[in-house]
Formats: C-alpha cells, structure tokens, sequence
C-alpha cells in the first residue's frame, strides 16, 4: 500500500487499492480478542496538485469476547476511511494557514507513502468497545464466576451497606 507522492500529485493519479492485510500481530496479547479475519482493504487514492485523497472502506471479521459473560462474539466491521495528505509546508506557509486547515491534512516526509499505519490506526480506533453475544447478557455471578446465562447460582444477592454490617445479626434471636 506505498505509493510515489510526486508522482501521485504532479499527474493527478488515481489509484485503486484492494487487498488484504494480516492484523493478528495487532492484536497479539489481548486477551479480549480471540481471533481477527483478515483486514479487507478497499481505498481510492486520488492526487491533487497540492495534496492526496484518500477514501474507502475496511472491512473485518473479529472473535470478540464478550464484555459481561466472555463468551466467544462474531462481528463484522466495516470502518469507513478518509484521509487527505499533503508535503510538509515552508514556515512562511504554516504562520499563514489557520490552526483549521492544518488539522485538515496530514503532512507526509519523504517520497513514498505507506497507507499501512493510518488503517491500522484507523481498525484499532473504531474496534468495538464493548461486545455483548446478545442485549440481555446476564453475565458473570460476581462471587463464584458462574456464567447466569447458562445456570443460576446459589450466592447471595442481598446488598448490604458496609457501615450497617455489624447491625445485620442484631435481630436473628
């Protein structure tokens, strides 16, 4: 996914880019993602005389545990991608442009750039944050683990204030 920027600018180039990437060293230690698909990567580079667009979509399939009983989750996502890079501007330039436009463009050095980290930055960004198997997920008994969803389990779910505590066998004669 690395292509000449001049090049890409100066002829108005545009390019297709579809592929897929290995993600899994992305994710390699957490433990809340069990499996990761490959990263389906489908972008339109377009150059401009002073700057690059880029514009797409990347699509996922994840193994996710789920966030209350850890259950394994399928999901599918597709993250929507847009992105606009220019050369890094002279001084003169940067006292001129507005705090808005620079925020706008990200400025690239050298002569090639590599779409490689801004979609991997772009997936771990717009990840699914909490996960459920489905909406009324009981989850996990807080004391003894159980999955509620599968079994009840007998542990207490009486709630009692720790300031009142020492007051709960006062009336048990």
């Amino acid at each position: 996914m690395q292509f000449h920027i001049q090049e890409t600018m100066s002829k108005g180039l545009k390019l297709t880019i579809d592929e897929e990437l290995n993600v899994s060293d992305l994710f390699k230690g957490r433990q809340d993602v069990y499996r990761t698909g490959p990263l389906h990567v489908a972008l339109q580079v377009t150059g401009y005389e002073s700057f690059i667009e880029v514009n797409g979509k990347l699509a996922i399939d994840f193994e996710l545990a789920c966030a209350r009983c850890l259950d394994p989750v399928q999901e599918h996502t597709v993250i929507a991608f847009s992105e606009v890079f220019k050369r890094p501007s002279s001084k003169e330039d940067r006292e001129d442009d507005t705090e808005e436009e620079e925020s706008d463009f990200i400025e690239v050095d050298g002569e090639r750039l590599d779409l490689t980290p801004y979609v991997e930055e772009a997936l771990q960004l717009f990840m699914p944050f909490a996960p459920l198997c489905r909406n009324d997920c009981k989850g996990l008994c807080p004391t003894c683990g159980q999955n509620l969803n599968e079994h009840k389990c007998d542990c207490s779910t009486d709630k009692i204030d720790i300031r009142f505590a020492a007051l709960k066998d006062l009336f048990k004669e």
